[in-house]
């Protein structure tokens, strides 16, 4: 069997040997990090190192003390709305947007539909928050300056704990919204273009092709990324938020992500940001193994 297996892999050399560098970016960054899940059930000393340092007494000190932080319900709470927000408000516009793309009969529109919509995804959030600045300013936006121009009153869109997760979510889809339309672009290439021929021969309309052989023919991509999306739930977006939040906002933006950097990475205390990490990616697994037992009763799991 195993001289079988050699044969094998000296066979498929080639094969193998381009796929060892994504074997050993997995193994170092992804793998071996795992064992430092240790550091939550520690109370962790940098100086003594991860084995060395003394177990926590008890073993789940360090996530009792998150739990009876006086902020977890509203962390909690925070970390689920607005992944929940993004979710539900982000989830169509790229399948529209693609949608729209794949009926586009003048190929350079199309083009320069599809640059334009994409090319924020490589902004960082950093330059996006000028954009945001730039435009929502209280005082010197572009936007205030419209309102106020029509006779409103100026509105504090990044400091208003009414606006600001609006605003969250506005700009996670406006980054996104191309990178996203370019996935379900690709899936609908792969539709059988006889299907369409069929229906017009039947004399169906765009409408009714979209609505019964494009969108059925990418499910299977969308139940994915909504599978993938649901085990992301407890990720709001740190580098978003970190970057937009301030004092203001804290009691409708503040996360799990952004206390731990706060409370745990700033104050040096490891080991309670190991924890909250744990929960987080506890719940996370719950959710995409609950997400892909439902969806295979659609017939549309991941495995």
């Amino acid at each position: 069997m195993l001289r079988t297996l050699g044969r094998q892999i000296w066979k498929y050399r080639a094969y193998y040997l381009m796929l060892l560098p994504g074997i050993i970016y997995y193994a170092v960054y992804k793998y071996l990090p795992i064992y430092g899940i240790v550091i939550a059930f520690k109370d962790y000393d940098m100086l003594a190192g991860i084995a060395n340092s003394p177990w926590a007494d008890p073993w789940y000190k360090h996530f009792q003390a998150f739990y009876e932080s006086p902020y977890f319900s509203q962390l909690l709470v925070n970390t689920v709305l607005i992944s929940l927000y993004k979710l539900v408000f982000g989830m169509f516009p790229p399948i529209a947007l693609a949608v729209l793309l794949n009926e586009c009969r003048v190929d350079w529109f199309k083009r320069w539909v599809q640059t334009l919509s994409y090319m924020p995804h490589f902004l960082s959030w950093v330059i996006i928050y000028g954009i945001l600045i730039v435009l929502l300013s209280q005082d010197s936006g572009i936007v205030n300056q419209l309102i106020a121009e029509f006779g409103g009153n100026p509105i504090p869109f990044l400091t208003s704990t009414e606006w600001f997760r609006s605003v969250l979510v506005g700009s996670e889809i406006w980054q996104n919204l191309g990178w996203g339309a370019i996935i379900y672009l690709a899936a609908m290439a792969g539709i059988d273009p006889t299907l369409y021929e069929a229906a017009r021969v039947d004399g169906a309309s765009r409408l009714r092709m979209i609505w019964h052989i494009t969108l059925p023919g990418i499910r299977n991509v969308i139940v994915l990324l909504l599978i993938l999306r649901l085990g992301q739930m407890m990720d709001a977006g740190f580098d978003q938020i970190y970057i937009l939040y301030n004092i203001h906002v804290y009691p409708v933006a503040d996360i799990l992500d952004t206390w731990v950097f706060r409370t745990g990475l700033e104050q040096w205390n490891f080991s309670l940001a190991a924890a909250v990490g744990l929960f987080k990616s506890v719940i996370g697994l719950l959710l995409v193994l609950g997400s892909n037992s439902l969806a295979k009763k659609w017939g549309e799991g991941i495995w």
